[in-house]
């Protein structure tokens, strides 16, 4: 503005130089004045367009680093799109799952209840027969005086008959014996006296 302030004087002095018919020194003294003036408008102009340059570079930064904030964001929306489906498909699943957890601790509750069931049965129907069973093994042993050795492999009767005087181990093959040979045996051992 102060340029064009000092280019209007400048032009006014001239017109009243060349009006009033002036000295030459007057006329270039202002002539110098004007040229300092065009100068420093020139100066002005190319710093002018040197900020203007530099806003326009800074401008294009912007620009770009506004592009690129946007791609990034853009590409944070796709991952999160894509992280939001897995976490869907991963509910799903664990639905899928849950459910068929659900179902089988449903048929274990179930078989488990029919265990109990059974085991119930079992106890009453064992509760009459064990003691039974208990008592004609001891009334067995106490007339037989065999004890027996139920680790024994299979085909095998083994044991210790505690007899009258001496006590004698038992080792029986069945399978090369039959079992009416065994059974007499064993009741041979068995005591007559009472």
């Amino acid at each position: 503005m102060a340029a064009f302030r000092d280019m209007e004087e400048v032009s006014q002095g001239l017109l009243s130089l060349l009006g009033a018919n002036r000295a030459e020194a007057q006329q270039r003294r202002l002539l110098g004045r004007h040229e300092q003036v065009v100068e420093r408008l020139l100066e002005t102009q190319d710093n002018a367009e040197q900020g203007l340059r530099e806003i326009l570079a800074m401008e294009e930064e912007v620009a770009q680093s506004l592009l690129d904030a946007k791609e990034r964001a853009h590409q944070g929306g796709v991952e999160l799109q894509q992280l939001q489906e897995e976490l869907q498909k991963a509910g799903e699943e664990d639905a899928r799952v849950k459910a068929s957890l659900d179902r089988e601790l449903e048929e274990l509750k179930e078989i488990e209840a029919g265990l109990e069931r059974q085991e119930r049965e079992v106890d009453e129907d064992t509760t009459v027969t064990i003691p039974s069973a208990v008592y004609v093994a001891q009334l067995y042993r106490r007339v037989s005086k065999i004890e027996w050795d139920y680790e024994s492999e299979a085909g095998m009767v083994k044991g210790i008959h505690h007899g009258p005087s001496v006590a004698q181990p038992l080792h029986l093959d069945s399978t090369q014996l039959s079992k009416k040979f065994i059974s007499d045996y064993l009741w041979s051992l068995v005591d007559t006296d009472w």
